[in-house]
């Protein structure tokens, strides 16, 4: 396969679709870098609710050139650790506090930021250079990466996507009830749909797969697969076309 090296590979879709896991395991099943994008503005949320000594952030003033000097000045990287990928904020792994409900409340407040959203897909960029990748989130194939090789747009009902994040609320120890979880999916979904700056929407040149009766193990086959078509078409070289 030529241009392996630079290979990108977007994931996008809403909240709950199993864009995380699906993205995580094909990368390790690959052998390519992992990018969650999700998980960048979380932490930076984080990091922002404790410099500012808040729990909400929707009276707070979010200064523009403040958001960017702070994420600047903030190390960022992922580590496999023991077969699982942790985040690195400045030395210190934050992988189970920036899935805590006050994160998750308020990070479309930066999310929602033009100029730092901006800077944002600015530093996904420079992540994305050191090698082939798997990238997922919002607005990865139609903002961040929109030359990426391979594009796919990862959806399941709510029902299914209420259903995944309130196991996953219970594993991290975050019981939140089911009716509070459709409520906020449904309210996510809205704002990622509607805001004026890189809104999430399906590219056209992504591949839409519905993951609503499908294993992660099935979902991560099947991307497997295609990705090995369309690389072999797409990279196969001149003497054998």
């Amino acid at each position: 396969m030529a241009r392996q090296n630079s290979l990108i590979i977007t994931i996008d879709g809403p909240a709950g679709a199993g864009k995380s896991t699906v993205a995580r395991r094909l990368a390790q099943k690959l052998r390519f870098h992992y990018l969650d994008t999700g998980a960048l503005y979380r932490a930076l949320t984080l990091k922002v609710l404790k410099k500012l000594k808040k729990n909400d952030l929707r009276t707070a003033e979010l200064n523009n050139q403040w958001l960017i000097r702070l994420l600047n000045r903030t190390r960022l990287r992922f580590k496999n650790k023991n077969n699982q990928t942790r985040l690195m904020m400045d030395g210190r792994d934050v992988t189970q506090a920036i899935r805590q409900p006050v994160v998750t409340d308020n990070v479309y407040r930066l999310a929602e930021t033009p100029r730092f959203r901006q800077a944002m897909a600015r530093l996904q960029r420079r992540l994305g250079q050191a090698g082939p990748l798997v990238a997922e989130g919002r607005d990865l194939g139609t903002v961040v990466f929109p030359k990426a090789d391979i594009k796919f747009y990862l959806d399941a009902s709510l029902s299914e996507r209420t259903r995944r994040r309130h196991k996953e609320s219970r594993k991290d120890r975050n019981r939140v009830s089911r009716k509070k979880l459709a409520a906020e999916i449904k309210r996510r979904d809205r704002r990622d749909r509607t805001r004026k700056t890189a809104p999430l929407k399906m590219d056209k040149n992504a591949l839409y797969i519905d993951t609503t009766r499908l294993a992660i193990d099935q979902v991560v086959t099947k991307l497997f697969d295609i990705i090995r078509i369309v690389s072999w078409l797409k990279f196969i070289p001149e003497k054998r076309k």
